[in-house]
């Protein structure tokens, strides 16, 4: 048989044409198996689970095709430990199914920072600067021996708490502070007691010289 037969043969053709279905077969159940896979076109709406325990919040998630993550936490004490402050995406957005839901979880613990180096070390207005944009709160100052309006210690649940140690966020602070403008309880006298100037004049005035007859 010529070359020219073969290749216009009926067997050739139909060997052709069967492997060009099973390729388009091919391509289309690939096309239908990424499509299921990745629910193309799919959208599911994003429900409210600010307020629920976590767990809670996972199983209705999970129930509608969705994933929790827990990227965060904060502490809020109105609200109970376990439970989510915050979800994003927000309730109401479509979201692709398996789309991962990140929330925000109470801790339950009031946080702690460790207190700066402030005793004896800085004066009223730049400790209470320093604090507040930190976020301690404070407390009425007490006042102690010592110069005027510098910080000689820092109490927190009445007792003394010092630089580096940890202190709950929600506790105020006091701060010991001088109240004497020169270290000492002394008035703006003089220290030993002698008349102001003009004072007692009368009393200092030389004796009279007339004599009665």
């Amino acid at each position: 048989m010529g070359f020219k037969q073969k290749l216009f043969s009926p067997l050739v053709w139909g060997n052709l044409l069967a492997m060009l279905l099973v390729v388009i077969a091919a391509i289309i159940g690939v096309w239908y198996f990424l499509s299921a896979y990745t629910h193309h076109g799919e959208s599911i709406e994003v429900p409210n689970i600010v307020g629920h325990q976590e767990s809670d919040a996972r199983y209705r998630l999970e129930k509608i095709g969705l994933k929790a993550m827990v990227v965060d936490s904060a502490f809020n004490k109105q609200q109970p430990a376990g439970c989510v402050l915050d979800q994003l995406p927000a309730a109401g957005r479509r979201v692709k199914y398996g789309r991962e839901i990140y929330l925000t979880i109470n801790s339950g613990n009031t946080p702690t920072l460790a207190l700066p180096d402030i005793a004896d070390n800085s004066s009223l207005r730049e400790a209470e600067a320093k604090l507040t944009a930190m976020g301690f709160k404070l407390g009425p100052v007490e006042y102690v021996s010592g110069d005027l309006n510098w910080v000689y210690g820092v109490k927190s649940r009445g007792r003394n708490v010092y630089a580096g140690e940890r202190v709950p966020l929600d506790i105020p602070l006091v701060l010991q502070v001088g109240k004497d403008a020169n270290g000492d309880d002394y008035d703006e006298l003089d220290d030993f007691g002698e008349p102001e100037e003009g004072e007692g004049l009368d009393d200092l005035s030389e004796p009279s010289t007339e004599v009665e007859w």
